[in-house]
C-alpha cells in the first residue's frame, strides 16, 4: 500500500478515532484510545494482514504499564492518515536517557556509514508518550536503515562491539522495506543459519540464507527470492517491547 512503511508512525484524523472507538471491545480499551486521542499520540504501522480491505491500513497501539502493556490493533481508512513520522533517533534517545559515550559513539559510527538509526520498542514509546514502558531488562531496540549489503555488514560489526548498558536488539531495514534482525543477519554472515526471517509490510517470510545474501549483494529486491510466508504472529505486532 503506497505511503505505508512498517514501524513508521502515523497520526489519524478525528473521524478515524471515532470509528476506532465505536469498535472497541471493552472499557479499558476505550480508556487507552481516549488518552491517545486527547494527547494526539501516534500509532505504528504494523504488518498488513492478507485479509485487510482495500484502502485500509492496519495499525497498532502498545499501551504502557498503567494499562498492563496491553496491545491494541485496528485498521482505518488509508485516507484517514494525515501525518507520517519516525521514532526518535538514537542521538535523541541517548540525550533523553542520558546514555553515556558508548551510545553516541555507536550513533556516530552508524551515521558515518550512511545508516539512519531510530529507537523503537519500550525506549522509543516511553520517550514519545511520557508514559512508563521500561523495566530493568528492557532492550534498546534499533531500527537501522541501510542502503546496501556492505553497509549492513559494517553496521553489524559496530553493533557487536557496542558496549551499552542495555542489550542492543533491533533490525536492519533495506531500501525495499525488508527488515532482518541484526543478530540473525550476523548469524547469516557467519554461515550459522540456513534460513533468515525477513519482515515486510505484507508479513514475515523465510528466505534461504545464501539466496538472500546473494540478492542483497547484487542489489536485488528481497521480494523476489521465492521465500515462503510464515505466520504473521511472528512479528512484534505493535512494536512495543
Amino acid at each position: 500500500m503506497t505511503g505505508l512503511v512498517r514501524n513508521h508512525l502515523v497520526w489519524i484524523a478525528d473521524a478515524a478515532w471515532e470509528e476506532v472507538s465505536a469498535r472497541l471491545p471493552d472499557g479499558q480499551a476505550r480508556e487507552i484510545v481516549d488518552h491517545w486521542r486527547s494527547q494526539e499520540l501516534p500509532l505504528v504501522v504494523t504488518s498488513q494482514p492478507a485479509g485487510i480491505g482495500a484502502g485500509r491500513a492496519a495499525l497498532g497501539l502498545p499501551a504502557p504499564h498503567r494499562w498492563c502493556r496491553r496491545r491494541l490493533a485496528f485498521d482505518v481508512a488509508f485516507d484517514a492518515v494525515h501525518r507520517h513520522g519516525h521514532f526518535p533517533t538514537l542521538r535523541q534517545a541517548s540525550r533523553h536517557y542520558r546514555w553515556q559515550g558508548a551510545a553516541l559513539r555507536l550513533d556516530h559510527a552508524l551515521a558515518a556509514l550512511g545508516a539512519q538509526t531510530h529507537v523503537y520498542g519500550s525506549h522509543g514509546w516511553q520517550l514519545l508518550t511520557g508514559q512508563s514502558y521500561l523495566h530493568d531488562g528492557s532492550d534498546i531496540d534499533l531500527c537501522i536503515d541501510v542502503p546496501n549489503f556492505e553497509t549492513a555488514r559494517a553496521a553489524v560489526t559496530h553493533l557487536e562491539r557496542a558496549a551499552l548498558d542495555h542489550r542492543v536488539d533491533g533490525e536492519l531495514v533495506f531500501p525495499d522495506g525488508s527488515a532482518v534482525a541484526w543478530r540473525e543477519f550476523r548469524r547469516m554472515l557467519a554461515g550459522e543459519t540456513g534460513a533468515v526471517l525477513i519482515k515486510r509490510l505484507d508479513g514475515p517470510r523465510l528466505a534461504a540464507a545464501g539466496r538472500l545474501r546473494d540478492g542483497l549483494r547484487s542489489g536485488t529486491s528481497t521480494s523476489t527470492d521465492g521465500r515462503q510466508p510464515v505466520a504473521a504472529t511472528a512479528v512484534c505486532h505493535a512494536s512495543g517491547r
